[in-house]
């Protein structure tokens, strides 16, 4: 399945954003204020620079003993950032985000500007229902004809017989 697949794409929230010369301090009030973990950095055109999360607040600003007032969102920024195109695949993004641990992935347009923001629960969400269901017809695939029910009666017949013979021998 597709990102574009998903009705919630085009229903989920304007990811939070803003310029690389915006406060830490600022770019946190905001953070607060909506109750997000993340505000994606972005130049004028839309297109993503970076991203900085409560993590890069901890470790570089707080552990680094900067000022946030003073110190730039851009200066403490991830700038390390994968992107996906809406047409890419779930399940391959579940399972990079997973291998590479990290939650939040920018959906770009055709040319580069950030839609939207998923992140890995909400992949986890939107999947889960499907993989179930593929699951339980895999499981009925492989495992019905090994379960029929006239095979384990013949069986428990055959194992029966034999035992009595067993049986009837020893006597």
């Amino acid at each position: 399945m597709r990102i574009a697949d998903r009705t919630e794409l085009a229903n989920k929230p304007r990811p939070l954003t803003c310029s690389p010369d915006t406060s830490v301090r600022d770019a946190v009030t905001q953070m607060a204020e909506k109750n997000y973990g993340s505000i994606f950095i972005l130049d004028d055109d839309e297109r993503v620079l970076g991203v900085m999360t409560e993590r890069d607040i901890f470790r570089r600003v707080i552990g680094e003993d900067r000022d946030p007032k003073t110190t730039t969102v851009g200066e403490v920024m991830t700038t390390e950032v994968r992107q996906a195109n809406k047409d890419d695949k779930i399940l391959d993004w579940l399972q990079v985000m997973s291998n590479e641990r990290f939650r939040r992935l920018p959906i770009v347009d055709e040319n580069g500007r950030l839609i939207s923001v998923m992140t890995q629960g909400d992949f986890v969400a939107y999947t889960w229902p499907q993989m179930l269901s593929q699951l339980g017809q895999m499981a009925q695939a492989t495992l019905a004809p090994a379960f029929n029910p006239l095979i384990i009666l013949v069986g428990i017949g055959a194992y029966t017989i034999a035992l009595i013979g067993l049986l009837l021998y020893a006597l």
